[in-house]
């Protein structure tokens, strides 16, 4: 497919030219989007939405337990409806888990000391109680478990990896945006889940409606799966998606593009439309992969993109007293795009993140 209509068809799938009613349904559209930077996460869903959405407002989602975030996918946290986690997890979890275990037993987690974590984490957390990572850490200490030297935390991922634990509501942050959520019991948390009869071809399905036109390769590197797998989710065949080229797959139906969609946009942190492919190229000219990322620190930084190309970079800090100051862009494509387009997109993050 040539690239200028594979943007195209891209821009639309991820809902950017043709945006969901609300927060919740370009959450379930795009079933996950990566989130270990949590504000870039919740933008990536409020970029996907008409009107406009509020950092308030997608936070009150993980309050009703509408969404969720969990180590979904690559060792990585992503956002995802919370109906869905089990069943991605079916797919994704134990080879997570398979990856992570010599880094277990580096730390000294067996499976007695992994034993006791579930038992002291369930017995905190049980009864609808959430606590902060920093909480659970001395849950951990309280029942012999280390918490330092990154104990605790592959601890705590090794339950969530398990579908036991996962992150809900969101801790307010007075003065500025809040970045922590309450770990919270899966099965006490999540009150209706979906059961798909073929988790592993209904997730291939899924990436292909929210971020197709793309192949089985690239659904191996977003999911996190072997390329076998992949390969056999994407021979299973449904009538939601078809073959548009060889190898190639997309969406039956698309989303209506809007008329007012902005040619222009101000995407965040590990934005999906740039990172969900084994082919970046597509999206940002290759002289521009060491400025986008990853880098060295494996960072992937926000970007500016003019009709489904990155054209430049913008940064923003999110720390306390500093939230309400204006983002600041950076062109690395002079000419792509006007002052006036480069302000109109920052103002509708700007507007989102003090909401």
């Amino acid at each position: 497919m040539e690239p200028r209509m594979l943007r195209a068809e891209r821009l639309r799938s991820h809902r950017l030219t043709a945006p969901a009613r609300s927060v919740a349904d370009a959450a379930q559209h795009m079933l996950a989007v990566q989130a270990q930077e949590f504000w870039a996460g919740r933008w990536a869903l409020a970029a996907r939405t008409t009107g406009s959405p509020t950092l308030s407002g997608v936070d009150r989602l993980f309050g009703r337990g509408a969404l969720v975030r969990a180590w979904t996918q690559r060792g990585t946290l992503h956002i995802v409806p919370a109906e869905d986690l089990g069943w991605m997890l079916q797919v994704t979890g134990e080879r997570q888990l398979q990856m992570a275990a010599p880094r277990y037993r580096e730390l000294g987690l067996g499976a007695e000391e992994l034993a006791v974590v579930e038992r002291a984490v369930r017995t905190a957390l049980g009864g609808g109680n959430g606590l902060t990572r920093a909480e659970l850490f001395e849950v951990l200490e309280r029942a012999g478990i280390d918490p330092t030297a990154q104990r605790g935390a592959f601890a705590v991922q090794n339950l969530a990896l398990r579908g036991i634990i996962c992150q809900g509501p969101v801790v307010a942050r007075p003065g500025g945006v809040s970045r922590e959520q309450l770990f919270v019991l899966t099965d006490e948390h999540i009150t209706s889940s979906a059961a798909p009869a073929d988790p592993a071809a209904e997730m291939f399905v899924r990436y292909v409606i929210g971020h197709g036109p793309a192949a089985a390769e690239d659904f191996a590197w977003w999911a996190g799966v072997t390329l076998r797998t992949a390969r056999a989710a994407a021979s299973v065949g449904d009538d939601r998606i078809r073959e548009v080229d060889e190898g190639v797959f997309a969406a039956q139906t698309h989303p209506r593009r809007s008329s007012r969609a902005a040619s222009v946009l101000a995407l965040g942190s590990f934005e999906e439309y740039y990172i969900s492919y084994q082919d970046r190229t597509v999206a940002c000219p290759p002289q521009h992969h060491v400025t986008i990322g990853p880098g060295k620190n494996g960072m992937v930084r926000p970007m500016l993109v003019a009709d489904g190309v990155v054209v430049g970079t913008w940064r923003h800090s999110t720390a306390v007293g500093r939230h309400t100051d204006d983002p600041v862009p950076e062109l690395l494509t002079p000419g792509a795009a006007t002052d006036a387009q480069v302000a109109a997109a920052l103002d509708r993050y700007a507007a989102f993140i003090t909401g």
